[in-house]
This record gives structure tokens, C-alpha cells and sequence, in this order.
């Protein structure tokens, strides 16, 4: 997978198995956010009140609906769009992927104030004229801060540099799907976007983190050598301690006998951005399947949104699509948006010098990804 990824050269098996991991990793995410959600300010004693003695065991109702998703899922299709039109505007000489993101954030944080798409906007592409993006679902204040004006975030002067919630780690595992990329690249796109609204250390870390460990998986390695290659890549910078010590704390926990919710809401912590990712990555190492470890990343009281999206992340990059449950993936908000833009990524990421470039040029590409 790697080899082909890094030559440039795709046989059909690698990008079906490519094609499949993208699918997973995105579904993944988007079922885990969506199974998290309506118990996610709930203590763990409620969500048993609520949902019986097992707790949430299949999806329930939230935002008026089975299957609904948060902002979360709705800023991670975006970094996809971001990502796809970075490459596209690559034709024209302009390369910097964070001013690509930054545009794609700015029309989801259009999503969250407009009646719905304005069909004049034609560089806006295919994405942000898709109807149900257009609600809000519990979006955070520092996204809604960071992407409330044209001014970008970089690492020398953040946004929000007090922030440390999980919002910018749950959108950043999109950048673990350019396997062609070597991970500390990886690790710094994902950084550099996600000061954008999110500028404490604790939290741009934890989203560079956790697009390593995608990262690893999306190229075939498993969970535990994707963790010692994040391990080491943060080594290196400033301010990596707590989510050094909170994923060394989740392997730690693996090793302490069956996993509880106890054990999930003390690795999550206060919430930040840390103990989400090690709330997670543990769900992912001592989950039987997707589905098991789903349920334990969303039963506990603490931010059972967050952990599920980058567990379901993590899980479906590892198992790819056909893993995860398909009763939970029927009901899913969105679903068939999330598998055509995967399919646009994978095809963009194998197949994009056939869709645009010097030579030749498709018309339909460009106008679903605008070089705008």
C-alpha cells in the first residue's frame, strides 16, 4: 500500500484497498459522532436512566432524528473538500494547502449562518450546496470565533490560543488519508489547520496526533506502531506532554484488565482535546470490533461525541468500510454525501492527473472542485 502510495504507481488492488479505508475512515467517524451525540452531556448514570442498565447500545434519537451528526462530521467533509482543491489548484502554481483548508472552513462556517446554498456562488463546488449541512449541530465557540472572519490562524499567531477542546482533532483525520505524504508532513498540515480555531498546544498536537495514527493505518500498519510513530514525532515539539503522556496513558490502561466506562471517563479527563484522543485510542486497541469498541468510546460521562468520531476514525481506517455495523450505517445523516466525497478523495489522490492538469483537463471535476 505504502510502495504504491510513495511511487505513484496504483494497481487496482491497492486502490480498491485505498478506496475502502478512505470509506471507513469517514463513515467511521461520522457513525461514531452520530451514536455519541444524543448522550453526549449526559453522566453515565443518565445515559442507563435513559437507555437501560447495558447503556446506548444502538443509535438513539438526537437533533430530531436516528443517525444525526454534529458539527464535527460536517467540518471533517469540509477538510475533505479543502483537501481535494488544494490538489486542484496545484495546476495553477498556488500551493498552500492551510489557505485551501482555511477557504473550505469559511463555507462550512457559512453553513452555520445562511438560510441555505446560494446557488451564485459557483467556486463554492458541489459540497457546499448540499441542503442538510446547512443546520446547526452544537457547533463550538472557537470554531465559530476562528472562522468568523477572513483573517487565518497560523502557529505564530493562533486563534483562540487559550483553546484546548477536541474540536480541531475530531476534523483532522482526513489529513491521515494522503498516504503518499511522509507522517511529519501530515502531522504539520494537520497543525497548521487546526490553528485555525484552535491555538493551544494541547489541542493543534492532539489533532496532528491523531492524523499520524491515521495515517499508519491508512497505510497498512497497525494501531500500536502508528502510536510509537506518533509517540516520536511529538518528541519534537514544544508543548507535547499532555497528549504524550495521555496516549502513553491509554496504552498503559490496555494492560489494567477488563475496560470499563470508569476507566474510558478517567482517560477522557476534563474533556480537552488529550483525553478524547486517549479515550479513543484505547476504545480502538481493547474493542472486540467497530461496534464494541463504538460503544464503549460513547458510554461514559464524559464528551461521548468526540470520542466516538476518532475512535470510528481509527477503526475505520484499520478495518476499512465493510467492517463497520451496516444497521448503524443505513440510518446515517448524510451517508451517501460522505461516500461520494471518499470516492472524490480516493480518486483524486490515485487518479488526478487523469481529472485535471497541463494536458488534460474534465470539465465535471472542475466544476465540483473549483481551482477558485
Amino acid at each position: 500500500m505504502s510502495t504504491a502510495a510513495a511511487t505513484g504507481v496504483w494497481g487496482r488492488a491497492e486502490q480498491q484497498d485505498f478506496r475502502s479505508r478512505v470509506r471507513g475512515t469517514l463513515l467511521g467517524a461520522a457513525v461514531g459522532d452520530a451514536l455519541g451525540a444524543p448522550v453526549d452531556s449526559l453522566s453515565l448514570d443518565g445515559i442507563r436512566e435513559a437507555h437501560g442498565a447495558e447503556g446506548l447500545t444502538e443509535p438513539a434519537p438526537a437533533h430530531g432524528r436516528r443517525g444525526a451528526v454534529t458539527a464535527a462530521t460536517q467540518l471533517a467533509l469540509f477538510t475533505v473538500d479543502g483537501l481535494i482543491r488544494a490538489q486542484v489548484r496545484r495546476d495553477t502554481g498556488a500551493w498552500h494547502p492551510p489557505t485551501d483548508l482555511h477557504r473550505a472552513y469559511r463555507r462550512w462556517a457559512a453553513t452555520q449562518s445562511d438560510w441555505g446554498p446560494d446557488e451564485r456562488r459557483k467556486e463554492d463546488g458541489w459540497l457546499a450546496r448540499e441542503e442538510w449541512l446547512y443546520s446547526r449541530r452544537s457547533p463550538a465557540r472557537a470554531c465559530l470565533v476562528g472562522l468568523g472572519d477572513e483573517h487565518m490562524g497560523t502557529l505564530e499567531a493562533p486563534k483562540n490560543p487559550e483553546e484546548q477542546g477536541a474540536e480541531a482533532v475530531t476534523r483532522s483525520a482526513p489529513f491521515g488519508l494522503l498516504v503518499g505524504w511522509e507522517p511529519q508532513l501530515v502531522l504539520q498540515l494537520a497543525v497548521e489547520c487546526a490553528v485555525q480555531t484552535h491555538g493551544h498546544p494541547t489541542a493543534y498536537l492532539a489533532a496532528g496526533a491523531h492524523t499520524v495514527l491515521v495515517h499508519g493505518l491508512a497505510r497498512g500498519e497497525s494501531l500500536d506502531g502508528a502510536i510509537q510513530r506518533a509517540l516520536a514525532l511529538l518528541a519534537a515539539r514544544p508543548g507535547h506532554q499532555p497528549v504524550t503522556d495521555a496516549l502513553k496513558h491509554a496504552l498503559g490502561a490496555v494492560r489494567q484488565g477488563m475496560p470499563t466506562p470508569a476507566r474510558v471517563e478517567e482517560l477522557m479527563g476534563d474533556g480537552g482535546a488529550e483525553g478524547a484522543l486517549a479515550a479513543a485510542v484505547y476504545c480502538a486497541l481493547v474493542g472486540e470490533d467497530i461496534r464494541h469498541g463504538l460503544r464503549l468510546a460513547v458510554n461514559h460521562g464524559g464528551a461521548s461525541a468526540a470520542a466516538g468520531t476518532l475512535c470510528g476514525a481509527l477503526l475505520g481506517a484499520l478495518h476499512g468500510e465493510t467492517a463497520l455495523p451496516p444497521g448503524w450505517l443505513t440510518e446515517l445523516e448524510g451517508r451517501a454525501t460522505i461516500l461520494e466525497l471518499a470516492d472524490d478523495f480516493a480518486m483524486e489522490m490515485t487518479q488526478g492527473p487523469a481529472l485535471h492538469g497541463p494536458a488534460v483537463s474534465s470539465p465535471g471535476w472542475l466544476a465540483r472542485y473549483p481551482r477558485a
